[in-house]
């Protein structure tokens, strides 16, 4: 009973300490980290990013990403904010019944999911494009490098 209260509770404070071994531990892994794992220093099969960002192909990359994601957005925004502004300003148009209780106001609402659904899926197609687009840019880089 001659142990102090500050003693017990080191005692069964489970917490790690800080710089413990486990802190810097492999975790188990024998092989060399997978290339996303990779730091800036450890990756050194890399293209000169200045150059690679002064091209004329990055800069048509970045404009072709413009030209999708902006037009994109700002129609989204626009759809998106029409149901409240027609449920104010128009009120009997929304109201207008299309089938039983459901009124114009319920379709809008519900194909604002089915727009939002429709914008990712193009996104995600021309995503692939901007990816590989990418890849080009940064294969050229690195070929030249060598």
């Amino acid at each position: 009973m001659g142990q102090s209260k500050s003693a017990d509770r080191e005692h069964d404070d489970l917490t790690s300490l800080a710089g413990a071994e486990t802190d810097v531990a492999p975790l188990g892994r024998d092989q060399t980290k997978p290339n996303h794992e990779l730091t800036a220093d450890e990756d050194l099969d890399v293209a000169d990013w200045d150059q690679v960002a002064a091209s004329q192909e990055f800069k048509d990359l970045v404009a072709a990403k413009r030209r999708f994601i902006i037009p994109a957005t700002i129609f989204f925004v626009v759809y998106y904010f029409a149901l409240p502004v027609l449920v104010g300003y128009a009120p009997g148009l929304m109201s207008v019944k299309v089938l039983g209780v459901i009124n114009l106001a319920y379709l809008f609402a519900l194909s604002q999911f089915f727009v939002a659904w429709l914008i990712a899926a193009l996104y995600v197609r021309a995503a692939g494009r901007f990816d590989q687009l990418a890849r080009n840019i940064i294969d050229r880089f690195k070929r030249r490098e060598r």
